[in-house]
């Protein structure tokens, strides 16, 4: 009896042990993986950093400048026009699996704007691409690559978030991430990440005035925010809306800077007051990464299996993708319609999509995305930008510009890369 029992605690012991060398093995081989990636990482980071410092400065005839305003807000001032190009979905990957995509998007952005020369860039989210795919999870790889090339690019820039710059498996959280774009060493980045007492990390506004001191364009930058609570790992696409306080927080700017404008009005001689600014009335534009669920209605209601002049450009359902807006409605919208401010709302998210459609007075837009990783071999024609100028009037061009379109040809590359024939 005894020895019956002996033979079955070795075999025990031999699973056991079994088990500890394949765990041990497993182990050993991650570690292996790990180490190699780190290595190939490090030499790819070193290789991308010298590859973003061969871009220099945009040339301007003379680049105007912003100062802070009495609320801490950063403005412009001229009476001309006011150009501002619209990025969207960049999707740097960081990681040396994403390499050859990651040249791709910064020269995309490079080649645009140094071409544009616009006064302001407006980034709506999804910078990062930190994902298991590139190798890498480290997001602040690609958060610092792109300050890098905007700051050797000396334009005006801010940015929104989107939902894939801090991943819930990410290092840096959203916070985090907006403590790096308000770095003071960043010379040229006009971001805040909003008051403290309101949820996000990105709702900050930038004005245009003119030489009377009248606000004439107000760019209002909203944090759509990520995944709900509900959400695991952002597996769910269960997207959070804008809350509460958010909109209230917009309200407050909105119905400031009409006050201010009405004072201002009326200091001036009467000879020098607009007729249009008599009310105060701000033009203002609402920058965001998620569209908001009026996109979704709007699309339902007017364009769902009906026919459109899409042309070249992918539109939701047609050569496009659906709406992703979240499944929480909230009251922006509204608040924006009652307000009568708000003139547009420009978004990304879903990166085949260049609808734009007007609901109730407010244009909606996407932009076109740049990503050479999430959607690598989509045919291109929606990857570009998009361009909008301003004067005292209000918006008077929006133009989704294709970065392959003929218009970014003439600017090189800097490590002569050669786009696949698809793009040509």
């Amino acid at each position: 009896m005894k020895m019956k029992e002996d033979i079955t605690v070795s075999k025990s012991k031999k699973k056991l042990l079994t088990l500890l060398i394949i765990i041990g093995a497993i182990a050993l081989l991650v570690g292996i993986i790990f180490g190699v990636c780190a290595i190939l990482n490090a030499s790819y980071i070193d290789e991308m950093e010298k590859y973003i410092d061969g871009y220099d400065r945009v040339i301007y005839e003379e680049q105007l400048k912003p100062t802070l305003d009495e609320r801490g807000n950063y403005s412009f001032t001229t009476d001309e026009e006011f150009k501002v190009v619209q990025l969207t979905d960049v999707h740097i990957g960081g990681g040396f699996l994403y390499g050859d995509g990651d040249k791709r998007a910064i020269h995309a952005v490079a080649s645009m704007i140094k071409e544009e020369k616009p006064d302001l860039v407006i980034v709506t989210g999804d910078i990062s691409f930190a994902v298991p795919m590139a190798a890498n999870l480290d997001n602040s790889i690609c958060h610092g690559f792109f300050k890098r090339l905007m700051e050797n690019l000396g334009v005006y820039w801010t940015v929104n978030f989107g939902n894939h710059d801090a991943e819930k498996y990410n290092p840096y959280d959203r916070a985090a991430v907006a403590a790096m774009y308000e770095d003071e060493s960043l010379k040229y980045c006009l971001f805040s990440s909003g008051p403290d007492d309101v949820f996000g990390e990105c709702n900050h506004v930038i004005t245009v005035k003119n030489s009377l001191g009248l606000v004439t364009s107000s760019f209002v930058m909203i944090d759509s925010n990520a995944y709900t609570e509900n959400d695991i790992f952002g597996l769910g696409w269960d997207y959070d809306n804008v809350h509460d306080d958010q909109i209230e927080w917009y309200r407050e700017n909105i119905e400031y800077y009409t006050a201010k404008n009405l004072e201002v009005y009326n200091s001036l001689p009467e000879s020098l007051r607009p007729k249009e600014f008599d009310t105060g009335a701000v033009k203002s534009y609402m920058y965001m990464h998620i569209p908001p669920e009026e996109m979704l209605k709007t699309y339902n209601e007017k364009l769902k299996g009906k026919p459109t002049d899409a042309g070249k450009y992918g539109f939701a359902g047609e050569g496009g993708q659906v709406v992703y807006s979240s499944d929480y409605p909230d009251n922006l919208f509204e608040t924006v319609v009652e307000l009568g401010s708000t003139k547009g709302i420009f978004f990304g998210h879903d990166h085949l999509n260049a609808l734009k459609l007007e609901r109730d007075g407010v244009l909606m837009s996407y932009g076109l995305s740049i990503d050479y990783s999430a959607y690598a071999g989509w045919a291109g024609y929606q990857r570009g930008c998009t361009v909008m100028t301003f004067g005292e009037d209000g918006m008077t061009a929006h133009e989704f510009s294709s970065y392959y379109s003929g218009k970014y040809d003439n600017l090189g590359d800097n490590v002569n890369m050669t786009l696949p024939n698809t793009y040509q």
